[in-house]
């Protein structure tokens, strides 16, 4: 028999699948300390990438160019959602991986493709915040919609969501964000706060913003305010919202900032039921019962610091909640650090060295090696 003609079925080599139609679409204004970081994280995995400008006097868009991504530009109306939606139109993909300049791929990416060959859908990655906490680093962690098929939009000036009927499914990816590092912060002053007022002003209903108002009063330590922004949100709050616990927990943190201790202990019961399995929310009921043993010294042994301690204890037995919003290490070597320090304080010298090796153990294993993205 004749040799089969090169190319014939059988020895061609398989073809490649080809990368699914996902464009990373990001919008930026004086990121140049970070855009870099954002779109090589992404690069490998999409088809291209989109950054719209809106009126960078520093260097990103030059840097934007020098990834590899398409920069187009759009004069800045203080509204995310119009900056957002016109991006999605440019990158015209078929899904949307949706990141901040100050975000990045950090673990994960390898779920992306076959994300892509599903039914549309809104794909939820966790997003974690790096937080400066006096003079150390916490790390929370957010679900937020990131993926996004053709057609979806979103609403809100800002902190913005994609409005859509489409299932919502979680994925496996994560992201890093540092936007809330103090010199970060520093920088948005104020610009949050004006947006979050029209947008209230225009959508006084609206619960979500509500919340997020509260949780720039208190980055910025003004606790009184920022009680009553939670207290107007968790009354509007969907039973279902994933945000409702936390709103709940920093209410009751800035209770006892604010020293309305009898507003938070009432909270606190009123919450039980529904955050019986948060950690986060038994960390901040300690913390509470803690503030209480400093306020009324005469009931501290008896009543509050056996009540901090079941508190801990608790957080321990719950353990880490990823599938939750929350701040990491809540269920585990933070509450092991304060159980460390309340039996240093009761002159408990072998409890205290128990949970400090725990919480040493503990924390070392919550900052293993993330899976490379």
């Amino acid at each position: 028999m004749g040799k089969k003609p090169r190319g014939a079925r059988g020895n061609a080599p398989p073809a490649r699948p080809a990368q699914p139609d996902i464009a990373l679409v990001v919008i930026a204004r004086d990121e140049a300390r970070c855009i870099a970081r954002c779109l090589q994280s992404a690069a490998p995995h999409v088809r291209r990438m989109l950054v719209l400008d809106t009126g960078s006097t520093d260097a990103t868009v030059e840097i934007a160019r020098r990834c590899g991504a398409r920069v187009e530009h759009l004069a800045w109306t203080g509204d995310f959602s119009a900056a957002r939606n016109a991006a999605l139109a440019l990158a015209d993909a078929d899904w949307h991986l949706v990141l901040d300049a100050d975000e990045w791929l950090e673990a994960g990416a390898h779920a992306l493709r076959g994300a892509a060959l599903a039914e549309p859908f809104l794909g939820l990655v966790t997003v974690r915040s790096d937080i400066a906490v006096g003079a150390h680093q916490e790390h929370s962690r957010t679900w937020l919609p990131r993926l996004l098929p053709r057609g979806v939009r979103y609403e809100g000036r800002i902190h913005e969501q994609p409005v859509s009927c489409l299932p919502r499914r979680r994925l496996p990816l994560v992201l890093g964000h540092d936007g809330y590092a103090a010199a970060q912060l520093a920088q948005k002053a104020g610009r949050n706060r004006e947006i979050l007022l029209r947008e209230i002003q225009d959508h006084p209903g609206d619960a979500y913003v509500r919340y997020q108002l509260g949780k720039d009063m208190e980055i910025h330590r003004e606790f009184q305010s920022a009680c009553e922004a939670y207290f107007r949100a968790l009354e509007g709050a969907p039973a279902q919202a994933a945000w409702r616990k936390d709103a709940a927990v920093r209410l009751m943190y800035c209770l006892a900032q604010s020293r309305q201790f009898e507003r938070a202990i009432v909270l606190s019961g009123d919450l039980m039921d529904d955050c019986q399995h948060f950690p986060d929310y038994f960390f901040a009921l300690g913390n509470l019962f803690l503030d209480m043993a400093v306020a009324q010294p005469g009931q501290a042994h008896e009543q509050w610091l056996p009540m901090a301690e079941s508190a801990w204890l608790r957080c321990l037995e719950l353990g880490e909640r990823p599938d939750l919003d929350g701040v990491q290490g809540r269920g585990s070597f933070l509450a092991a650090h304060n159980l460390a320090v309340l039996y240093g304080g009761l002159q408990n010298p072998q409890r205290q060295r128990h949970y400090e090796n725990l919480a040493r153990q503990l924390r070392q294993n919550s900052t293993a090696p993330a899976r490379q993205a």
